[in-house]
């Protein structure tokens, strides 16, 4: 067999001429199994997308039905939130408090030495449209002039009473949480705060209200030994007897 090559005649043996002819059958075969599984490829693909894109389609006005429902509240949701909100009688429980006190104050540093006497005014009154209550307190504190803020309130969510106080002697807050038993007219409330002298310490407060011009609130902590021992006691005397105080 004769080919030409390079304008060239170039004549084969038989078995260089059957070499050739297999080397052609492989590469027309690898050709056609080419185009073969390209083709087979691309309509797998848009069968896929097509697959993929029905149901999309199909599902996008139920999607569509649904987006005003995600957004929105259901009335069960409206009728928490508003209960959430709304002050209650737990609320009003914290009127008696409201107004102008004239006190005076008992601390004990040494559950067994003397205490430390001082006396001061507050003013009470309801903020956030009756959710809390907001005590101002002006004194002396060892020979210091001493302010202090005290806000009280209830947690629908939570079912307790939360107060946290905090004054111009220190940069650390007090939180308590607690109860109010109608039969005692008493709060009872409890938590923790930071000492910078000695560190955590638990405290409780308890708030009796004797009738309505006078109300006593008594502070106790934990000793060395770990025993609760009365540290505070503050006398409130309404300043203008049988003062009407509203809620707001």
């Amino acid at each position: 067999m004769q080919i030409k090559q390079d304008n060239q005649q170039i004549t084969l043996t038989k078995q260089e001429e059957g070499m050739l002819q297999k080397k052609s059958k492989a590469v027309i075969f690898a050709a056609t199994l080419g185009l073969v599984v390209g083709m087979s490829s691309l309509a797998v693909a848009g069968y896929g997308k097509k697959a993929a894109e029905a149901p999309v389609e199909a599902a996008a006005p139920a999607a569509e039905a649904q987006a005003p429902a995600a957004g929105a509240m259901s009335e069960e949701m409206m009728a928490k939130m508003q209960e959430y909100s709304t002050p209650n009688e737990n609320h009003k429980a914290l009127q008696p408090l409201v107004g102008s006190w004239d006190y005076s104050l008992k601390m004990w540093m040494d559950p067994q030495g003397p205490a430390e006497e001082s006396t001061g005014t507050a003013e009470t009154k309801w903020i956030m449209d009756g959710r809390f209550v907001e005590q101002t307190t002006q004194g002396m504190s060892k020979g210091q002039p001493f302010t202090g803020q005290l806000v009280s309130g209830y947690d629908n969510a939570e079912k307790e009473y939360v107060s946290t106080w905090f004054d111009n002697i220190g940069t650390g807050m007090m939180i308590a949480k607690g109860t109010y038993d109608p039969a005692t007219k008493t709060f009872t409330e409890k938590g923790d705060f930071t000492c910078p002298i000695k560190g955590k310490m638990s405290f409780r407060w308890e708030t009796k209200i004797i009738d309505d011009n006078n109300y006593v609130l008594e502070g106790y902590g934990t000793d060395a030994s770990g025993q609760e021992v009365k540290s505070m006691e503050i006398v409130y005397k309404r300043k203008t007897v049988n003062a009407d105080v509203v809620q707001q």
